[in-house]
C-alpha cells in the first residue's frame, strides 16, 4: 500500500465525506468549487487507484509532487500560496500563460450565448474565422499557397491527418522523418518517432517509413532518391533535443521534395504560433513555404484542446475531391465551439499583445546569457534553440577525473538522470518547473510563457547558476540527492 492510500485511508471519516457526489442543487457553481476544495489532497491517491499508478510513483520519487492549487500568468501556486515559475507550460501549452483573462472572458461569453454547437450539417462561422486569421499569418500575401485548414483536437491528430493527406495527394505511401523526431504517440505518428523508447513494445506499426539524421540533406536526398515518399515531416525546432533546422536544411529540405515530388509537411505543434520566435518557425527562413503545417498546444489558449492541419488549395481539394467526399476525413469535437473561440482570441491577444516580438527577444537574451552560465560548467556540452524553445546538453566532462567518476558512477545506475540533479534543486530550493526534454535523454529543454518578462528569466538564471555550481562539488548534496533518486528509480523498476 503506498503512502497516498495510508494518507488518505488516516483521513477517516473526512475521506468518506468527501467522496460525495459534486452538488446537483442551488449556486451549483459556487457549491461546486467549494466542494472541489474539500477533494484537495485527494488527486495521487485517485490517480494510484484509478489511473496510471505508475505516475504518481513517478511524482513522489522526484519530488514534484507538489499538489499545485492555482494557475495564474507564468506562475503556479501551491496550497501554502508559494509561487513557481512555470517553465514547463503543459509541454507549451500555456504559451499565454495560465488562465488568460482575455481568452476565459471569451469562452465565458460564448458559453452564455447559448450558440448552435456542433450541429454538423452546417458551416461553423467561428471555424471559418479562425481559419481566416491563421491563414493571415501562413500567407500574408496572393502569392502564397498556405490558405486552407483543417481542424482537430491534438498535436497527434493533425500529424495523423497530414500523412493521410500526403498519401492521398501523391499517390505514394512512403513517409520520410528525422531521427529523435516527435511527432505524437498514436499508430500514425508513432510510426514518425525516433525514439525506440516510445516505440517498443507496441508490435508493427505503419508501414513504409524511413528516418534520416536531423540536418543532414545528403541522407534526405539518398531517401528521395526512389521518388517513392509521399513526403518528409520535420520540426524545424525538435522536441526532443531544442536542435534547430541549420540555415540552408529547410531550404535544401524543399527543393529535395519538390524533384522528388514529395510533399514538406512542418511538424509546428510545439515550436509554432510564436515560441521559436517567429509565427511559425519554418518563417526564419523566408524562402521556405512548406506544402502542409501541423499546429496546436498554443491554439488552446491553455483552456480547450484543438489542432490545425494548415495546406494549399491543391492539397485539400485532392482529399475531398467530390461531394460525395465532403468529410472522407473528419472527427466529432473538430469544429466545437469552445475549441474555435479559444483559439480566434489566442490568435488575437498574440497579434495584440506582440508576443512574438517578446518571445524574439527574450530568447535570445536566455539562451545568450544561458550558454554564458554553460561555459563555466564542464558538465555543459551545448545550450541551442529558438525564442522561447531552448535547452541545455550535458555531457561526460573531459578534464576533471573526479567529475568524469562521478558521471561514470552515476550512469552505472540510471542512465539520464544527470538532468534531475539540475531539474530537482530547480523546483525543490528555487520554486522553478521544468523536465527534461524526453526519456533516457541529458536535454533539459524551457519552455516560458510567451508572456515571461526579463525579470522572470534573470530569477531562472540565477537559479541555473546556482544548480550549475553545485554539480561541481563532488562528494556533495546535489550527487548525493540525484544518486538516492537513481537507485530509487531503479528499485521501483525492479518491482
Amino acid at each position: 500500500m503506498n503512502r497516498y492510500y495510508r494518507l488518505h485511508e488516516s483521513q477517516g471519516s473526512r475521506g468518506s465525506r468527501d467522496r460525495g457526489n459534486p452538488p446537483a442543487t442551488g449556486n451549483r457553481g459556487t457549491e461546486f468549487l467549494a466542494w472541489l476544495e474539500q477533494q484537495q489532497g485527494r488527486q495521487y491517491e485517485l490517480h494510484a487507484r484509478y489511473l496510471n499508478p505508475a505516475f504518481p510513483k513517478m511524482l513522489q520519487t522526484i519530488g514534484f509532487d507538489k499538489g499545485f492549487v492555482r494557475g495564474e500568468g507564468c506562475y503556479l501556486y501551491d496550497a501554502k500560496d508559494n509561487r513557481y515559475l512555470d517553465l514547463l507550460t503543459g509541454w507549451g501549452v500555456f504559451a499565454l500563460g495560465r488562465n488568460h483573462p482575455r481568452v476565459r472572458s471569451i469562452l465565458e461569453a460564448v458559453l452564455s450565448a447559448r450558440l448552435p454547437n456542433l450541429v454538423r450539417m452546417d458551416c461553423s462561422l467561428l471555424a471559418g474565422l479562425v481559419a481566416e486569421k491563421l491563414t493571415q499569418h501562413t500567407a500574408p500575401d496572393k502569392s502564397q499557397r498556405l490558405t486552407r485548414v483543417f481542424f482537430c483536437n491534438s498535436g497527434t491528430e493533425s500529424v495523423e491527418a497530414a500523412i493521410k493527406f500526403a498519401r492521398c495527394f501523391t499517390g505514394k505511401q512512403k513517409i520520410i522523418y528525422c531521427d529523435h523526431a516527435f511527432h505524437g504517440l498514436t499508430t500514425g505518428s508513432l510510426s514518425l518517432n525516433g525514439g525506440e523508447f516510445f516505440r517498443e513494445r507496441f508490435g508493427e506499426l505503419m508501414p513504409g517509413t524511413e528516418s534520416v539524421p536531423f540536418n543532414d540533406l545528403a541522407a534526405l536526398e539518398r531517401a528521395l532518391a526512389g521518388k517513392d515518399a509521399a513526403a518528409f515531416f520535420i520540426e524545424p525546432v525538435q522536441g526532443k533535443t531544442c536542435e534547430a533546422a541549420a540555415d540552408g536544411y529547410l531550404e535544401g529540405a524543399q527543393n529535395l521534395c519538390r524533384k522528388a515530388g514529395a510533399l514538406l509537411v512542418t511538424d509546428e505543434v510545439q515550436c509554432g504560433l510564436g515560441r521559436a520566435g517567429q509565427w511559425f518557425a519554418y518563417q526564419h527562413w523566408p524562402e521556405v513555404e512548406p506544402d502542409i503545417v501541423c499546429v496546436a498546444k498554443a491554439l488552446s489558449g491553455g483552456y480547450v484542446p484543438v489542432g490545425a492541419v494548415i495546406t494549399t488549395p491543391k492539397i485539400m481539394d485532392a482529399v475531398f475531391n467530390t461531394l460525395e467526399r465532403c468529410v472522407v476525413h473528419s472527427n466529432t469535437f473538430g469544429q466545437n465551439d469552445l475549441a474555435m473561440a479559444a483559439a480566434l482570441a489566442t490568435l488575437t491577444v498574440l497579434e495584440e499583445d506582440g508576443l512574438i516580438e517578446n518571445a524574439a527577444r527574450l530568447g535570445a537574451y536566455a539562451i545568450s546569457e544561458l550558454d554564458k552560465i554553460g561555459h563555466e560548467c564542464p558538465f555543459v556540452a551545448e545550450v541551442r534553440g529558438k525564442g522561447l524553445m531552448f535547452g541545455i546538453d550535458f555531457r561526460r566532462p573531459e578534464a576533471s577525473p573526479k567529475l568524469k567518476a562521478a558521471w561514470d558512477a552515476l550512469h552505472a545506475l540510471n542512465f539520464g538522470v544527470f538532468g534531475q540533479m539540475v531539474i530537482v534543486p530547480l523546483l525543490r530550493e528555487h520554486r522553478i518547473l521544468t523536465q527534461v526534454a524526453g526519456y533516457h535523454t541529458e536535454v533539459i529543454k524551457f519552455l516560458p510563457p510567451l508572456t515571461v518578462t526579463k525579470e522572470d528569466l534573470d530569477w531562472f538564471l540565477s537559479a541555473m547558476r546556482q544548480v550549475l555550481e553545485d554539480t561541481l562539488r563532488v562528494p556533495g548534496a546535489a550527487w548525493d540527492t540525484v544518486t538516492t533518486l537513481a537507485k530509487g528509480a531503479m528499485r521501483a523498476y525492479v518491482r
